[in-house]
This record gives C-alpha cells, structure tokens and sequence, in this order.
C-alpha cells in the first residue's frame, strides 16, 4: 500500500506551500504501525525532502518533522510495513491531542 494518496500527497505539498508560519491545516492523512507503537497524523510535506510536518504519536505525542523515506523502508514485527488508515477523515489537530 502506498502511503500518500496522489490527492493527499497533492493537498500535503500544496499546504506546506502556503504556510507562513502561523497556519494550522487539518491533518490529511494518518499513518499507523499495524504491529506496535506509532501514529502519525500529517498535514504538509516538502516535495524537495519528502519530509513531512503532523502530530506524531508514538510514547508521547509531539508537532514534528518525519521523513516519508525511512517510514517507508521500516519494517515491523511479522515485517509488516507502516500502513495509512484509508477510513481517515481529515480532521483538526486540537480534535486528535489527548493533553
């Protein structure tokens, strides 16, 4: 399963162009660990680094940057990969922070 949808991936790229530092976009796409810890709910992505900015769940959770390559090439238990949850409506990040 591929990560980004092109659309998400689109809205993404297109979010990350027009932030100016003071904008909080929806997060368009969650990405999960179907095996242990780790969610990642991500609303831009720089398509120069292939990094992207969200919430990252994984002992804590924290506004951060993640690289899309190595979440690609992790491998889990059972070599299960991180999967996007395809029933995820995109939503604001102050309705996913538990604190």
């Amino acid at each position: 399963m591929q990560l980004l949808t092109k659309a998400q991936k689109a809205k993404m790229i297109k979010n990350y162009k027009n932030q100016d530092g003071t904008k909080e976009f929806k997060a368009v796409v969650k990405l999960f660990n179907p095996t242990g810890q780790g969610s990642w709910y991500l609303s831009e992505l720089n398509p120069d680094t292939n990094v992207a900015f969200g919430l990252c769940k994984i002992s804590d959770e924290e506004f951060g940057y993640v690289d899309l390559n190595e979440l690609t090439s992790f491998k889990g238990q059972m070599g299960l990969s991180i999967e996007r949850d395809r029933w995820f409506i995109p939503t604001n990040f102050s309705d996913l922070k538990l604190a």
